[in-house]
């Protein structure tokens, strides 16, 4: 898998270490000790993936990628780093990570956790727009038209349209979205499906003249 990898760490060993392995593994690196440069690197080339540390001279590495979210920039970002309690953790993922590896970590996982993370968004940028009737949904950029209009949707609601769609001509009972749009944790009920089904049936037919979604009573729901 071609791809090119911007890693930002602030240990020159380690961040040798790193590069020597994933260029082992097939994998193109470009290096910094600090954030300084990221974002001119970032404009300039066509970066991938970003491996950031959190404990950095002049910047706190999930802050700096927050920045970089606000600026529009979506590149995936795996942390790396020292912080490990779950608060910590949860702020990286908060600030924009899509992923997190806490020190010390093999360089197996390493190169596993990164292959793992560009499967999934190298596959969704291919994937780029669907459309189903006159919705129009880019992946990439999340975005969604219908009728060449902007709606705008909330993640969960971008994700449940996507499920729909994805699976049309298949009714999904409750449990399934559960699992695939929620994951399925033990605090989401039934009606919490059905709740989000209304509200993302007041955002792409507010008139109520399309009928996107039918209710399929007592399994689930489909695209008509």
């Amino acid at each position: 898998m071609d791809a090119l990898i911007l890693i930002v760490e602030d240990e020159q060993d380690i961040l040798e270490l790193m590069e020597y392995h994933l260029a082992k593994e097939g994998f193109e690196t470009i290096g910094f000790l600090n954030t300084k440069k990221v974002l001119e690197a970032l404009e300039e080339e066509n970066i991938d993936l970003i491996l950031m540390d959190r404990n950095l001279p002049g910047a706190e590495g999930s802050e700096f990628v927050e920045m970089l979210r606000k600026k529009g920039i979506q590149t995936p970002v795996i942390f790396v780093s020292a912080k490990q309690k779950e608060d910590e953790i949860e702020e990286g993922f908060e600030r924009g990570g899509d992923d997190y590896i806490t020190k010390p970590f093999s360089m197996k996982e390493l190169v596993l956790r990164v292959r793992a993370v560009l499967r999934r968004t190298k596959k969704l940028s291919m994937e780029g727009a669907i459309v189903y009737r006159d919705i129009s949904m880019n992946l990439a950029s999340r975005t969604v038209m219908i009728e060449g209009k902007s709606v705008e949707l909330t993640k969960l609601e971008f994700d449940l349209l996507h499920t729909l769609i994805a699976n049309q001509n298949i009714v999904l009972d409750r449990d399934y979205l559960l699992e695939h749009v929620w994951g399925a944790d033990e605090i989401y009920q039934e009606r919490t499906v059905n709740v989000a089904i209304n509200r993302l049936k007041e955002k792409i037919d507010p008139d109520k003249t399309k009928d996107y979604i039918k209710t399929v009573r007592g399994v689930g729901y489909t695209l008509c």
